[in-house]
């Protein structure tokens, strides 16, 4: 059965397991500041897992103030036009899409509940919910991972949103800056610590965000393009990967940013890039889906069945 682990700001080795069924959690007694030291503090984790079937000498989760409980410095990989439905609000063809990773600073790794602040310079501010994939296992550079052994290296799962500046991503094709302001990866409240017969019900996962309580994705990850297997096999060409890392895995359709219509494409196509992207821009001002100060974005991952649940996210949002 799975463990639903929390971190709160009580101090750096405040991480706690979470009681099935209940709002309570018990305390992990480990002294481990980072998510890779929990990982390899298994015992412990057991251990407060243990008390916490029994049901002793827990608290009520939501006098906690949870945080991240993917903790920084560490590697943020993430994955370009990984669903289907986001390739095509994208304009792409999804069977003629490649594989593409970029990063994303951990400086940007937010609690469930942070305020997503949005920088005076930035106006064009979208969503991305996305499976995050937390490594328990080195993966070294030319590691092959197949279904089969992907609970070898990957120790659990969290719900992420991945925050875009479109304005910084789109004119200067710049993921890493327009995706790493901090408080852009807002992530948790649980890290999902899986036994390895709870990988096939990863599929089944479905992925919803609202903005101001309006659904705008819902989608499972039978949408998905590259599954998690096959995305690490790929990424371990020319990255490696540590215990503590974070794969995000892509987002389905929804978000605010659209491709133009054809006939709009082809004519911005003839024009010269610093006017293009200021016609484009120009029509993005009348898009009421960017998300706009005062607004709240509620992100869930979990099976229809209830059966993995990663919990939900619900962060404000601020203009500075």
């Amino acid at each position: 059965m799975s463990i639903s682990v929390l971190r709160t700001d009580e101090g750096p080795s405040a991480w706690y397991v979470e009681v099935p069924g209940t709002a309570r959690a018990v305390r992990i007694d480990t002294d481990a500041t980072t998510t890779a030291a929990l990982l390899a503090d298994r015992p412990a984790i057991e251990k407060a897992a243990a008390t916490a079937a029994q049901a002793t000498g827990s608290v009520d989760v939501t006098t906690l103030a949870l945080v991240s409980p993917v903790t920084a410095p560490c590697r943020v990989v993430a994955q370009m036009v990984n669903f289907r439905s986001h390739a095509k609000d994208s304009g792409f063809n999804p069977d003629q899409v490649p594989p593409t990773f970029f990063r994303k600073s951990s400086g940007s790794l937010a609690g469930p509940h942070a305020t997503i602040v949005r920088p005076e310079h930035v106006r064009f501010l979208d969503y991305e919910i996305e499976l995050g994939l937390v490594l328990g296992a080195p993966l070294p550079v030319g590691t092959t991972v197949t279904e089969a052994d992907l609970p070898r290296f990957v120790a659990g799962l969290v719900v992420t949103n991945d925050v875009s500046a479109r304005d910084i991503q789109l004119p200067k094709g710049q993921f890493y800056e327009s995706k790493s302001y901090p408080t852009f990866t807002p992530v948790g409240p649980r890290l999902v610590l899986l036994e390895p017969g709870e990988f096939p019900h990863l599929e089944r996962l479905r992925l919803r965000l609202w903005v101001n309580d309006v659904l705008r994705q819902d989608r499972t990850l039978a949408d998905m393009i590259v599954r998690p297997a096959e995305a690490l096999t790929l990424l371990a060409r020319f990255q490696s990967l540590d215990p503590g890392d974070l794969l995000l895995t892509g987002t389905p359709g929804g978000t605010a940013l659209k491709a133009p219509a054809k006939i709009v494409e082809i004519i911005g196509g003839l024009l010269p890039p610093a006017v293009k992207w200021k016609a484009f821009f120009a029509k993005a001002e009348s898009n009421p889906d960017y998300l706009q100060h005062g607004d709240v974005v509620t992100a869930t991952i979990a099976t229809d069945d209830g059966v993995l649940d990663l919990g939900r996210q619900r962060t404000p949002v601020e203009h500075r």
